[in-house]
């Protein structure tokens, strides 16, 4: 359970790179719809369009995170290397958030993807099901803390815990996304900061625990440690 809360979490953490590199998206959603519940419901969905491609990609890497253990095992310790690679990946990202770390940070412009027609499209769209895709599309753009979850939803050597590893994330991108979609406002800006700190606080103790996990599964560090984690299993 503990896995899961940090998990959750740390995508409050992604939050803080979806206001600056996807924001105007979410503010574009919004200036179609000048209700409030109703650009709540397309907020919502637009973000839930995102969870469904993580959480489809979580499923993906957890797949193949079983096959290359099964058809690998043998020959290396492939769960110990997604293990300690997911927990390297997440270390990165969290002290980086932290500020511990620096690293450069390329900056999409909302132009480069508002430019394209369909998506465009999809943003304008009357329609919630249109909504949905864009935020499909939206999901689809690469993020180096999308990619460190699904190392560790890989690592997880199961189909069904790495759906549920990039569902918890994403979900828990979606509360602020789907605030600043609605207001900025309606977030106190400092109360932001606290959050995004304590969550890059949890994904650098997920790292950690995560590279922990990694050293359990080499043979000369006892027991397997899918035998006392339930993420392992």
């Amino acid at each position: 359970m503990t896995d899961w809360l940090m998990i959750f979490a740390g995508g409050l953490l992604g939050s803080s790179h979806c206001i600056g590199m996807c924001g105007a998206f979410a503010l574009a959603l919004g200036s179609t719809r000048q209700h409030v519940v109703a650009n709540l419901f397309r907020q919502a969905t637009y973000s839930l369009g995102r969870v469904f491609t993580y959480s489809t990609g979580g499923a993906v890497a957890g797949y193949a995170g079983s096959r290359l253990i099964a058809d690998m095992g043998t020959i290396v310790r492939v769960q110990a290397l997604l293990s300690m690679t997911a927990g390297a990946l997440l270390l990165f990202q969290g002290l980086a958030s932290l500020g511990l770390l620096r690293v450069f940070k390329p900056k999409l412009h909302a132009g480069s993807c508002l430019g394209s027609s369909l998506f465009a499209s999809l943003l304008r769209s009357t329609r919630l099901r249109s909504v949905f895709l864009g935020g499909v599309v939206n999901g689809l753009l690469p993020c180096g803390l999308v990619y460190a979850y699904l190392a560790l939803a890989a690592s997880s050597g199961n189909m069904f815990l790495g759906w549920t590893t990039m569902a918890l994330f994403g979900l828990g991108t979606l509360p602020v996304m789907v605030l600043v979609g609605c207001g900025g406002s309606l977030l106190a800006l400092t109360f932001r900061r606290h959050l995004f700190h304590f969550a890059a606080y949890c994904v650098v103790v997920l790292g950690v625990i995560s590279l922990m996990r990694g050293i359990g599964f080499l043979p000369s560090f006892g027991p397997p440690a899918a035998e006392s984690c339930p993420m392992c299993r």
